[in-house]
């Protein structure tokens, strides 16, 4: 078996040089050394720059206390553009959060990259919150867009308030009447 093995070895091409069929045989020769000036080539850096650190630690941590400050979004998200407008704002903290986690891997920041991630989690959180109820998964449905219902009626000053159904009385005065109007 041995022999099978160091057989297939020789055939190998760059295989070991005391493998190869005729030890006799010179190694193959390495390209030819030319003179002249050499192109001048910058030392490539080793790791990333204090900049580079700082940037990305930047993107998370403005990622995560911007998806944090979200929670306390003053306005109402209830429908049509205020709503659009909280999840345009929404889609910022996914993108930040994206961006630092892919350059957090890119440099091997650990911290950095599971902040990133924590960040595009919260991201999904606020998102789902606002869409799930509008494409029907959720118990209660909302809509999209806001429908302009007409407001009810203010009753007139003076005028009797009416009763529910099965009251005994008809009406009620207002205050400072004698009674209900004929």
């Amino acid at each position: 078996m041995a022999r099978v093995v160091d057989k297939l070895l020789r055939q190998l091409p760059g295989a070991d040089p005391t493998l190869k069929g005729d030890p006799d045989e010179p190694p193959p020769r390495q390209s030819p050394v030319t003179s002249g000036p050499r192109p001048a080539v910058a030392p490539r850096p080793t790791g990333p720059t204090t900049g580079d650190k700082v940037g990305v630690w930047a993107r998370a941590a403005g990622g995560a206390a911007f998806g944090a400050a979200l929670t306390q979004w003053p306005y109402r998200a209830d429908c049509g553009w205020p709503l659009y407008g909280y999840l345009a704002t929404v889609f910022v903290v996914l993108v930040t959060a994206g961006w630092a986690a892919i350059a957090a891997w890119r440099l091997r920041m650990a911290a950095a990259h599971v902040l990133a991630l924590v960040a595009g989690f919260w991201g999904v959180v606020l998102a789902a919150e606002q869409v799930l109820p509008r494409v029907g998964y959720a118990a209660e449905l909302q809509a999209w867009t806001c429908t302009a219902a007409a407001p009810a009626p203010a009753p007139a000053r003076g005028a009797p308030t009416p009763t529910a159904p099965g009251d005994s009385t008809a009406t009620t005065a207002p205050a400072g009447t004698a009674g209900p109007t004929p």
